[in-house]
């Protein structure tokens, strides 16, 4: 008898999140081996026409069926509120693994899953390996520093997180052009225990590239000394089409939101290019963008210790460097 995977789906507004089409994939590649079905799990607020629609695209990114769990309580800041329809929902698929992204949705819903069923959980997969008697999945320790290889061992299901950022994302299917009403299911209403209830959300970043799904980033440390640094450091990141990010140092002294944290504290990225402007390298701020395929420090001190990890290193003044860099991108937007 085959085993569904079940991947938990996560919206950011009205927008399905990269990190489920990765998740997609993922759970595409672990059937390599075996028959079975991508089953996807939705959770949103009431019965309106945005998680229909996110439904229907699921569909056409390979999921067989899609289970919508829809209240007022259901949201992406409120992870508990899914639990009771997601365990529902593994109890009735019995599927061999459940995949979610590891987000701060994931990271609060996926070992609350695992508990209730007794399963076996691993967070922040890097990497996924086939292998003759299963799988395995890489995941990173001790700040990027070293990497572990886990299997399961024991009954299914299996719960599993995945990086942002780190995985192929699925291909929409061609011959998928208008979705399948009938493959989309919601399941019945049941009450959650919830311990707290999310009143209002207000985001402090309105618009832009979520930084954990950005494929460039510019950040910046200290050494931007203030706001106005930043605005030099966004319009760079506009020429690339990346976002803006920095050090908690740059955050604690007030020159950006908190939101832009990336470290061991804040957010961990792993875009394709991370620009490090007037960054020193502490190690709490390597944990959260080591990982990064390229990297590019730029600073006036030859000995910081973000010198250590950059590909690139720029010895120099960023707020010289920078707007060249800006300018000679847009020279190249126009011939181009």
């Amino acid at each position: 008898m085959s085993q569904p995977i079940l991947v938990v789906a996560e919206c950011k507004g009205s927008s399905i999140r990269r990190v489920t089409f990765e998740a997609i994939a993922v759970a595409q590649k672990l059937l390599q081996q075996r028959a079975g079905a991508v089953h996807c799990f939705l959770a949103g607020p009431g019965e309106g026409a945005e998680l229909q629609q996110a439904a229907r695209e699921l569909l056409t990114y390979g999921a067989s069926e899609v289970h919508l769990a829809s209240s007022s309580e259901q949201t992406e800041s409120n992870a508990l509120a899914s639990l009771k329809p997601l365990q529902s929902l593994v109890q009735q698929l019995q599927p061999q693994f459940v995949i979610a992204g590891h987000t701060a949705y994931g990271r609060e819903l996926a070992p609350r899953l695992a508990a209730s069923l007794a399963s076996g959980y691993i967070a922040d997969a890097t990497a996924v390996e086939l292998l003759d008697d299963g799988f395995a999945f890489t995941r990173p320790l001790y700040a990027g520093k070293a990497f572990e290889t886990r299997s399961f061992t024991g009954a299914a299901p299996h719960i599993v997180t995945i990086r942002p950022n780190n995985h192929e994302t699925a291909a929409p299917l061609e011959a998928v052009a208008a979705a399948n009403e009938s493959a989309i299911n919601t399941l019945p209403a049941s009450a959650s225990p919830l311990r707290s209830i999310v009143r209002e959300v207000v985001s402090r970043v309105s618009s832009g590239i979520d930084l954990t799904e950005a494929d460039i980033i510019v950040a910046g440390g200290r050494g931007v000394r203030g706001s106005e640094g930043f605005q030099l450091l966004q319009q760079l990141a506009d020429q690339l089409g990346g976002a803006v990010g920095a050090s908690r140092a740059a955050c604690d002294a007030g020159y950006c939101d908190y939101s832009l944290q990336i470290g061991q504290t804040g957010k961990v990225v792993t875009p394709q290019l991370y620009i490090a402007c007037g960054i020193s390298g502490a190690i709490q701020h390597l944990a959260g963008m080591s990982q990064s395929r390229t990297i590019i420090a730029i600073n006036k001190d030859p000995e910081a210790p973000i010198f250590s990890i950059a590909d690139y290193g720029i010895v120099g003044d960023l707020f010289e460097i920078v707007p060249l860099l800006t300018d000679e991108l847009k020279k190249l937007g126009r011939q181009a």
